[in-house]
């Protein structure tokens, strides 16, 4: 498996380092023969290329067979024509990456206020509300006025049911039960066409238990009984902001793992952003990266059939939780290390295993 690296910005570097630690133990380990193909891209390939990502890499990614993307300064990079161009909408476009996959649970040894649980959010990544993607001309939002401003929404019945398809295929490997999240009450059109999909779709399952509920309500259900969800789709921006929600709820958006995933590649991406502020410090937490890096060596073993590669993606999320057990991560979720010690304890548990 060929895996293209990009540290990122911020603490990116530092994070994704502990990263290729843990993706090196665990070649070794279950013999997979990982090739890491490092190279940049951010605010490093901005001032060595001109733009924060290039054709080049973007043809380096697409003949790899995953890709591991640091966290980003997205905030930073404002005008496309000056090259500041936000790596993760370029590769979530450029790969057709329509699926965004957000685990979230507790774990043993990390406060919470809620009791276990253990869920996916399933978001479509393609459309929706975001500006960037979802019109040809390449920005959906019109100022009208100086003072008024329209934005657009695109939902088409083929990114539903695509994004359906992989919600309910997750669903089937987990305790099938998918909910499905909408605003059909007041957007009737573009979450009538998501529902009606979701349901075409549930046809395709009927071993999948199907229940439905409104975005604004659904907040309120995950925030007072998380448990009693396993799978949630839905579309692009509820789907953004109940992953961070249902992140948080686990104890730490720091321990949030995300997978991008299209029909042909996927891309590996911390839940988290690039934490300027605590760079070069040695205390950010590496597990989303790590979880993100574990998550896709699960999906190229669905793609190959390789069941090595779904050994080392297992047996990396074990080592993180008997870590956070035993109180060996960082600060943020009750440890004592810093994130080049918290790598080194999973790396020495994932050789144990």
């Amino acid at each position: 498996m060929k895996i293209v690296v990009l540290p990122g910005d911020g603490i990116g570097p530092e994070t994704m380092a502990v990263t290729v630690e843990v993706l090196q133990a665990a070649s070794v380990r279950f013999g997979l023969d990982l090739e890491l193909i490092h190279d940049i891209a951010g605010h490093e390939s901005l001032k060595k290329h001109g733009a924060t990502v290039t054709p080049a890499l973007l043809e380096k990614v697409k003949e790899a067979d995953g890709l591991m993307l640091g966290p980003m300064s997205t905030y930073d990079f404002k005008d496309e024509a000056k090259g500041e161009i936000n790596p993760s909408k370029f590769f979530r476009k450029s790969l057709d990456l329509f699926a965004n996959i957000r685990p979230s649970r507790t774990y043993t040894g990390v406060k919470t206020i809620t009791g276990p649980f253990d869920l996916v959010v399933v978001r479509e990544n393609t459309e929706g509300f975001y500006a960037d993607r979802n019109v040809e001309s390449g920005n959906s939002e019109i100022l009208v006025t100086p003072d008024v401003a329209i934005s657009l929404r695109r939902i088409t019945r083929e990114c539903c049911e695509r994004i359906a398809r992989s919600a309910f295929e997750l669903a089937m490997q987990r305790r099938k039960h998918l909910s499905l999240v909408h605003k059909h009450n007041v957007l009737k059109i573009t979450d009538g066409i998501f529902l009606d999909a979701c349901h075409r779709v549930a046809a395709e399952f009927p071993e999948v238990t199907v229940d439905d509920f409104i975005v604004d309500a659904m907040m309120a259900h995950v925030v007072r009984a998380p448990e009693r969800f396993d799978v949630i789709v839905t579309t692009n921006m509820f789907g953004d902001i109940l992953s961070d929600l249902t992140a948080e709820l686990s104890g730490s958006l720091g321990l949030g793992g995300s997978l991008n995933a299209g029909a042909h590649n996927a891309m590996g991406q911390a839940a988290h952003g690039s934490a300027p502020d605590i760079a070069g410090q040695d205390i950010a937490n590496p597990f989303s990266l790590i979880t993100s890096a574990a998550m896709l060596l699960g999906w190229h073993a669905q793609r190959s059939g390789n069941l090595s590669y779904l050994q080392a993606s297992r047996a990396i999320e074990d080592a993180i939780t008997a870590c956070i057990a035993a109180g060996e991560s960082t600060r943020d979720v009750g440890g004592a290390l810093g994130t080049q010690a918290t790598g080194k304890a999973v790396v020495k548990r994932l050789q144990q295993t």
